[in-house]
């Protein structure tokens, strides 16, 4: 592991974006002594949410900010994935954890849980959050960016930073269209929540047809379940609300099991969350003195189960360049000579071969599928996944970036 001294900075910072990877790098930021500041649209930080995972070489960054505890309390366990056929009947089970590759350090949690945790661990130090606010345009001068706010306050930061997810602004304004970046990997799918009136409890049931996928899953004995519906496509996902309903409905028609009711739950549900299973290639993820970061800059999609640990790993490489190198630009390019070797290794994860076992696109992806259960249900787990970790998830050497 390598040693570097990290001389304090009061370089002014700004990141657009409160989910994950914002708060990560305003604690380490702060901790390095630059003056941070977060803005985020929404009114406050998103609590609640769907599962999320932190592995590898995200657990050392973690215990590096002293969260480790309170995320290891908040870990769901989820136990069996269970595989129904349209009238209800099991097919088939399988634990979580043997069919996607994990180890016991390995945690899971609700995504507004390790926001937060985030969130708070930030708050300790000197930054600041501006709720209800975004960026309406930026002016990189070379000596810093000029921001005007959609609040009509305008700033002179001297380095900002892209966390805004998928669709990110920021990414848009500085380096062009979504459309250039964006890589969908032919799956469109909708998320919701719904009542768990199935004692549903640590697991989820799906069922799937060619190219369509529908799930109900719970977090550990929540009175809340999650419905899933996860679709091929060859186009990305529509904007608006009722085209994504009037797809998902077209889509879905004529399909057993619990779908009917999930189709009616979705079309009242006030969390609807729908977009397509993209990834975010970039040629480069900083220009000028505008730099991004976690999905804005290298979005692996939800079947990597990376998402999460690339935006934590990512967050600590770049505000420890930033605070190892006097000028910018040189932290900027260690930023991403450190990170990008890691960052596509674990985008690999989602086109890695497994996906047939998930998210059948054909018939026959779901007889050999049947056929797996069958299998397991004789014999074990091990016999069709390599259970271990996979090795994506820790390819990489946290630098010791140590203050002076």
């Amino acid at each position: 592991m390598s040693k570097r001294g990290v001389p304090t900075r009061n370089r002014r910072v700004l990141i657009s974006g409160a989910s994950i990877a914002g708060p990560a790098l305003a604690f380490w930021l702060d901790r390095y002594g630059f003056d941070v500041t977060v803005v985020e649209r929404a009114a406050t930080i998103r609590t609640g949410g769907y599962p999320i995972d932190v592995r590898g070489t995200a657990i050392d960054v973690v215990e590096r900010m002293g969260l480790l505890p309170q995320i290891r309390a908040a870990h769901v366990n989820t136990q069996l994935m269970t595989f129904v056929d349209g009238d209800g009947r099991e097919i088939g089970s399988v634990p979580v954890y043997d069919a996607v590759g994990s180890d016991e350090r390995d945690v899971e949690l609700p995504r507004g849980t390790l926001a937060t945790l985030l969130y708070d661990a930030s708050r300790q130090g000197n930054v600041r959050y501006r709720f209800n606010d975004s960026i309406d345009t930026l002016h990189d001068d070379g000596a810093g960016v000029d921001i005007r706010f959609t609040s009509g306050i305008r700033e002179h930061y001297d380095i900002v930073v892209g966390a805004d997810g998928l669709h990110s602004r920021t990414r848009r304004l500085v380096f062009g269209a979504e459309d250039l970046f964006r890589h969908d990997l032919g799956f469109d799918f909708a998320l919701f929540s719904l009542q768990n009136d199935q004692g549903l409890s640590h697991g989820g049931i799906f069922h799937a047809e060619p190219g369509r996928v529908a799930g109900l899953f719970a977090v550990q004995g929540s009175q809340r379940m999650f419905g899933f519906l996860t679709f091929m496509t060859d186009q990305g996902a529509p904007r608006a609300v009722r085209e994504q309903l009037d797809l998902i409905q077209t889509t879905y028609a004529g399909i057993r099991w619990e779908v009917p009711r999930l189709l009616k739950e979705m079309a009242v549900a006030d969390d609807l969350y729908f977009d397509s299973v993209s990834q975010i290639r970039m040629p480069h993820w900083s220009k000028g003195s505008v730099v991004l970061l976690g999905d804005t800059a290298f979005a692996p999609s939800f079947r990597s189960g990376q998402g999460t640990s690339l935006a934590l790993v990512g967050a600590y490489v770049l505000a420890g360049e930033l605070a190892a190198h006097e000028k910018t630009s040189a932290g900027l390019e260690a930023y991403e000579r450190t990170l990008r070797p890691f960052v596509e290794a674990n985008q690999a994860l989602a086109t890695d071969g497994r996906g047939a076992f998930f998210l059948p696109r054909t018939q026959a992806d779901i007889d050999m599928r049947d056929r797996m259960l069958a299998e397991i249900a004789r014999n074990s787990t091990g016999a069709f996944f390599d259970n271990r970790r996979p090795a994506a998830h820790s390819a990489i050497n946290l630098p010791d970036y140590q203050m002076e």
